[in-house]
């Protein structure tokens, strides 16, 4: 089975992704064919800074390796790179309704958070994403719950194409976590954590320890003192659960338990003495790739030819199944 998964340059990235998203290429790539992508291109969508882009490309790629991913294992590269991606977008334009992407539920949000940056770019931005899997014909995609809905544009958009010049595509499937795969804003619970907000509702993979204690301790929690998992009534201390079952594997009923009379000062501070440990490995890691610039640039090159070669073998079926060439 083949894999494709992506991730935006912009900077580091936080407890929710990795949970989300990025943990699963990890055991992926110990049994399929997984190739991992950073879409410089996506992230010119919403505000970036152009002087910061290559520096936020070569942390994405030292963030892929630091959390795990093996380049002997798994094709790592930028997206720009492969002039095929912007190439087969365009191609599936021509076949995607303008009311799929306008009922995105990513393009409102996104449209709502930047009005003064509202462009055909973020619109066309699920084709683009699936131009991303499809270029490589992969079968299954692991996202965090908020790309659900483009993966499924993607399946429909290659039915489509398949059904209109005939069968080249498969229709990928999304593979999500069991659990965890929406870890919620430390500082608001009811609102998916991201790295646009403020500092204080993320734990960021690389944050110091004292910063992570910090930012568990005045995490919002719920009226009682009382750790039970009820996402209704107690969404703050359930999102903790979630995040303290994850990263040490031990069920909730068995945290419940252990904190039950305890109150929510000693279980944020076992919450947060498990986290530290978690990302501890992570730390060292990219604190080790910081140094060595030319090896991860060697990754992405190399990266680049094994990816071109697959993109540019489907361009050549696309063109001809279409009639251009």
């Amino acid at each position: 089975m083949r894999i494709f998964s992506g991730i935006r340059p912009t900077g580091n990235i936080h407890l929710g992704n990795y949970l989300g998203a990025v943990k699963q290429w990890i055991a992926l790539q110990e049994k399929h064919e997984c190739i991992f992508c950073i879409v410089d291109l996506h992230a010119i969508t919403t505000p970036y800074s152009r002087e910061e882009m290559q520096k936020n490309i070569l942390d994405a790629a030292t963030i892929y390796l630091a959390a795990g991913v093996d380049p002997e294992k798994a094709i790592i590269f930028v997206q720009s790179e492969i002039k095929e991606h912007t190439e087969l977008a365009w191609l599936l334009g021509t076949i995607t309704p303008m009311g799929e992407l306008q009922r995105m539920t990513q393009f409102k949000e996104k449209a709502k958070k930047h009005p003064e940056y509202v462009n055909a770019g973020l619109l066309n931005y699920p084709i683009l994403m699936a131009s991303d899997i499809m270029l490589y014909k992969a079968d299954a995609v692991p996202v965090g719950k908020d790309q659900e809905q483009h993966v499924e544009l993607t399946r429909t958009i290659a039915k489509k194409f398949n059904q209109k010049f005939g069968k080249t595509f498969p229709e990928p499937e999304v593979v999500l976590p069991e659990t965890g795969a929406k870890i919620m804003s430390l500082t608001n619970p009811k609102k998916k954590m991201s790295k646009s907000d403020d500092a204080r509702s993320c734990i960021f993979l690389f944050d110091t320890p004292e910063d992570i204690q910090k930012k568990i301790m005045s995490a919002e929690t719920d009226s009682g003192k009382d750790v039970i998992y009820n996402v209704t009534k107690k969404p703050g201390i359930s999102n903790l659960l979630t995040i303290y079952s994850l990263v040490t594997g031990n069920p909730i009923k068995e945290i419940e338990k252990e904190y039950k009379g305890k109150g929510y000062g000693e279980f944020k501070k076992g919450l947060a003495k498990a986290v530290i440990e978690y990302l501890e490995p992570f730390r060292r890691k990219q604190k080790e790739l910081t140094t060595r610039d030319v090896y991860v640039k060697e990754i992405l090159n190399q990266g680049k030819m094994r990816a071109q070669t697959i993109a540019q073998a489907t361009m050549q079926e696309v063109r001809e199944e279409m009639g251009l060439t």
